[in-house]
């Protein structure tokens, strides 16, 4: 992904699992202020990685774009202010 920037997802809705078209990518846990540490994954050779942090399990379905999640809602756009 080098060039890119990379794919942040949160889970602040606490699903089970969340499907992304990435293997790299930051977890931020909840929404701010509820967030926990920024943590960069990586999946490697695996379909799925688990989130130290908040256990919230990542899926790779390469069916989707690199900003895509299922559920659709768990694409982390930070707020520029």
């Amino acid at each position: 992904m080098a060039g890119h920037g990379t794919p942040h997802f949160h889970n602040t809705s606490g699903y089970r699992s969340i499907e992304i078209g990435v293997k790299e990518f930051m977890c931020v846990g909840a929404k701010p202020p509820f967030d926990h540490p920024h943590v960069f994954l990586d999946m490697g050779d695996d379909a799925e990685r688990i989130c130290p942090y908040c256990s919230t399990l990542y899926r790779y379905n390469p069916a989707l774009k690199p900003e895509e999640s299922v559920p659709a809602d768990c694409r982390y756009h930070e707020e520029i202010v």
